[in-house]
């Protein structure tokens, strides 16, 4: 490869480019604009910024079986999204309720690029590591740019007295050891949620001698498939968000405007019972919807509101094998503090979440 020309220099800005595969293209075939034309102002005519914001017209060239299946993932489609406000009673066809969407559901939206080459917009954006194409995507930049809210304290042990998942404190793992490359890619099928997928990660991917207790383990025996994982193993306390309003400020910049979280911990009943998942406790996590989020754009955009609880499946990120609950039966046995009951919830919110309500918190031992 010939040494860089100093327009080159400019324009790319780091030397390993020129050894990827990216670089034997003119940059016009995915930036677009114009080539063979002298001034900044004329080859930027038509630029896209983000080219695998359509990947059937670049990444599809050589990665066509990817991008096929990439269409239909959560990350790109945002599938969770439209489905759990559409089970509210949206109507995406009101412009009312398509601006508000529009305005603040698809900055989750994610591209190609955004996890291999760029952080995601919804972070602000930025070159990972200028042109240099990411194979496997960082946990800082990349995973956790966007779930690192909730999720990343919970998995790397910052949420204030609450211990880190033992599979990060321990060694380190990377989210992609549980969360294999087809979750992100997709599978070719349009889920309806992330609980939705029959071979997302279970812990019995690799404890399998935990099913009926053939570790030796008595309360594996005993439990089941009664209880999820996270139920006994996780650390503690997990955020929880009870309040989100969103609008456009004076200027017209959509804005969200969110209540402190709160840390919590609740077992409440299953509300997506299946093969897959037949436990009847797992833990539950509130989040920050409200019947009247979109009141900015009109009244009344989620009608069907009570349809889908507040209070949802959870799988916090802070396993560790010792914990509270299952240190003692009497922890989680007669304990009504640990338990989801009409009396955690909001009266607004009581229609919603009967469902997951646990009527009769079980008898100590």
């Amino acid at each position: 490869m010939p040494p860089l020309e100093a327009w080159e220099k400019v324009y790319i800005s780091d030397e390993d480019f020129v050894d990827n595969m990216h670089y034997q293209q003119a940059c016009t075939a995915c930036h677009g604009g114009a080539g063979g034309v002298a001034s900044k102002e004329e080859a930027h005519v038509g630029l896209v910024q983000d080219p695998s914001s359509d990947p059937q017209s670049t990444c599809a060239t050589c990665h066509g079986d990817i991008v096929e299946t990439a269409s239909t993932s959560l990350h790109y489609a945002i599938n969770g999204y439209e489905t759990v406000l559409q089970a509210r009673g949206a109507d995406f066809g009101d412009p009312q309720m398509a601006e508000a969407f529009t305005n603040h559901c698809t900055s989750c939206h994610t591209t190609c690029g955004q996890c291999h080459v760029s952080r995601p917009t919804f972070t602000g954006g930025g070159l990972i590591a200028g042109h240099t194409f990411k194979k496997v995507a960082s946990i800082k930049d990349t995973c956790l740019a966007c779930h690192g809210g909730r999720t990343g304290p919970e998995y790397q042990g910052k949420n204030e007295g609450v211990e880190g998942d033992v599979h990060w404190m321990k060694g380190g793992m990377p989210c992609i050891s549980c969360h294999q490359v087809e979750e992100f890619h997709g599978d070719g099928t349009v889920y309806a949620h992330r609980y939705a997928d029959a071979e997302a990660p279970a812990c019995t991917d690799c404890h399998p001698d935990v099913v009926g207790g053939a570790d030796g383990v008595p309360q594996h025996a005993i439990h089941g498939e009664k209880l999820a994982c996270q139920v006994c193993h996780s650390a503690g306390d997990y955020k929880n968000c009870y309040s989100c309003h969103v609008g456009k400020d004076e200027d017209g910049l959509p804005y969200r405007q969110l209540e402190p979280s709160v840390m919590d911990f609740k077992i409440g009943l299953n509300p997506y019972k299946s093969e897959d998942r037949p436990y009847d406790y797992v833990l539950l996590r509130h989040v920050p919807v409200t019947s009247d989020i979109f009141d900015f754009y009109g009244e009344d955009l989620l009608p069907d509101f009570d349809a889908v609880p507040t209070w949802k499946y959870a799988t916090p990120h802070n396993i560790q094998r010792v914990t509270t609950q299952n240190s003692d039966c009497a922890n989680c046995h007669g304990n009504a503090e640990l338990f989801l009951t009409a009396d955690d919830v909001l009266p607004e919110e009581l229609e919603a979440n009967q469902a997951v309500i646990v009527p009769e918190v079980p008898a100590g031992p």
